[in-house]
């Protein structure tokens, strides 16, 4: 397969990502589409890997995906913590944060 439609998946799922991260009230939602848009980073990475014929791209990947499984833990238990202290889940809304 031509690296073209590797490329061109990789930028229609960050468009869609991107597309969840501006619309979308919910933070669990806003999670995962943040998480689409760094798995098309990484779609875009290893294309560009196997293009070069290097490993660079796919350990830099790896790491990519190690950092989003630490955000997705860290958001978790922000977003739980947040329900049980029944503080309103809106993104618009949210100050809890705000020092």
């Amino acid at each position: 397969m031509d690296m073209s439609w590797f490329l061109v998946v990789s930028a229609l799922i960050f468009c869609i990502g991107a597309f969840g991260v501006l619309t979308r009230r919910n933070p669990l939602v806003v999670l995962l589409c943040l998480e689409l848009m760094l798995n098309a980073a990484n779609l875009a990475l290893i294309a560009f890997s196997r293009m070069h014929g290097n490993s660079d791209g796919q350990i830099f990947a790896i790491i990519v995906m190690v950092v989003a499984a630490c955000e997705v833990t860290v958001g978790l238990g922000v977003i739980v913590a947040m329900y049980r202290r029944r503080v309103p889940i809106d993104v618009d809304e949210l100050r809890e944060l705000q020092g």
